[in-house]
């Protein structure tokens, strides 16, 4: 069995000399993007043409997300013996994704404050069709209840196909639980589950090569529709935002993630430095989902920690659009000429807890969100909402980052909390001694690896 579930030693040198070639592909990304400003500046309608080759990549990368959760799940929680293993990880998840959510939009409201953004600035009066248009959208996405209810779908396999993400965490974990409750009868599923996992990830492979494409219409895009001028009228909210943020990720989630793993937040970084350069270059952190699952099984995390705090870390964990909601309203009230008082803000805020989750699956959740926010609160102050879409796409660069960002360190300190994670691993791969497989995206000695840490870590008492 052994020599069956470890390659030969004949077949390891041409595993070993096999190259990995995608560093091309990130280097052309990097291209793409320089290529895309210089046509958005020189050429502003054939920007605004090619938009239409980012939002195909980015439905190309959405559309492989409802199979690798659904595969990821379902191989994390059918090989876990005890059911309530995967029950602590998502109660302390849940927690968690509250508590810094809150904490976000706490840091947002004090840098608002602090900085006074918009002040002195007068709006047109023609942002006023935009800002009724994204609440109408907001109000669209229903209530608590209709969030709740849409988890549900209509069928079993409708949940693969309907790209909520939700709705394919519900299925799979279903599945998944049936699976363990099934016990050795369920292995022959679980490895056919496997088979098509790895199916699934070449096929995602091959559509990252289409990234310097889609990074180039995305980018062509967004230069050619909003230019320089509106960039620069607008320039000290967005380095407010983007330092409130860095701030954030490296003090406050860094020093959580040293303290209570042990882990350097600049290993870990650089560590999905490439996921970052496809956020950055897409502008949507669900580009980088399926390869963060993928990383974070490799980084040592069990997968059925992996499974279940990622996929629902990217509908409740929106640290980023949680800063920016805050900064936004207070952007917007302070150029219309009128400050929201102390107890508006915390009621506004209290509002945005709620709205930004149940807004997770809204296209445009962030000034979806924030209109509906303001709608509610302060009806008066929606007009401003259209400024704020003049420059949403490069705040929302900085926003899926740090909502990614946040994602991964709650990956790892879930997995310390709950004792899901080999720490012997993780610095292994942190210093660069097991580089991630870029060619398969999957560690094919997983299982054993799982199977040798559950011998080595003790169960709890």
């Amino acid at each position: 069995m052994a020599i069956l579930d470890r390659p030969s030693s004949a077949a390891e040198p041409p595993d070993k000399t096999r190259r990995d070639r995608t560093h091309w592909l990130y280097i052309a990304v990097i291209v793409a993007v320089f290529a895309g400003v210089a046509v958005g500046i020189l050429a502003p309608g054939v920007g605004k043409s090619v938009g239409v080759l980012g939002t195909m990549f980015v439905d190309l990368i959405k559309m492989m997300i409802a199979p690798v959760i659904f595969c990821t799940i379902v191989l994390g929680i059918g090989s876990v013996r005890k059911a309530a293993t995967v029950g602590k990880v998502g109660g302390l998840a849940f927690i968690y994704f509250l508590v810094m959510s809150t904490f976000a939009l706490a840091i947002g409201l004090v840098v608002g404050n602090l900085l006074h953004p918009g002040t002195g600035m007068h709006l047109t009066e023609g942002a006023s069709g935009k800002g009724a248009e994204l609440a109408e959208t907001a109000h669209e996405a229903g209530g608590l209840m209709d969030f709740v209810k849409g988890i549900i779908p209509e069928t079993l396999f409708s949940s693969l196909t309907a790209g909520s993400v939700l709705q394919a965490l519900f299925v799979a974990l279903l599945v998944g639980f049936a699976l363990q409750a099934m016990g050795t009868t369920g292995e022959p599923i679980l490895r056919g589950i496997e088979s098509l996992q790895k199916l699934v990830f070449k096929v995602l492979v091959m559509i990252l090569w289409l990234a310097p494409i889609g990074a180039f219409g995305a980018i062509a895009n967004v230069v050619g529709q909003t230019g320089w001028t509106a960039v620069t009228q607008l320039l000290g909210l967005m380095l407010g935002f983007y330092v409130t943020c860095l701030v954030f990720v490296f003090g406050v989630l860094g020093t959580i993630l040293r303290v209570v793993s042990g882990v350097s937040i600049f290993k870990l970084v650089r560590y999905l430095a490439r996921e970052y350069l496809l956020i950055v270059s897409t502008s949507s952190s669900e580009s980088a989902l399926p390869r963060l699952i993928a990383k974070m099984e490799h980084l040592g995390v069990d997968r059925s920690t992996v499974g279940v705090v990622v996929p629902t870390g990217y509908s409740f964990n929106l640290d980023g659009t949680a800063i920016y909601l805050t900064m936004a309203s207070l952007f917007i009230a302070g150029a219309l000429g009128d400050p929201l008082s102390l107890p508006e803000q915390i009621g506004l805020l209290v509002f945005m807890i709620v709205a930004s989750k149940g807004a997770a699956g809204v296209t445009g959740a962030g000034l979806a969100t924030l209109a509906g926010g303001l709608q509610s609160h302060r009806p008066d102050l929606l007009d401003g909402v259209g400024l704020i879409v003049g420059i949403d796409r490069f705040m929302s660069e900085a926003r899926a980052v740090t909502n990614f960002s946040g994602n991964a360190v709650a990956t790892v300190l879930v997995g310390s909390w709950t004792k899901t994670i080999d720490k012997d691993r993780v610095n292994s791969v942190l210093r660069g001694e097991d580089p991630f497989d870029e060619l398969t995206m999957v560690d094919d000695d997983h299982s054993t690896r799982e199977s040798t840490r559950e011998e080595r870590v003790p169960a709890p008492a």
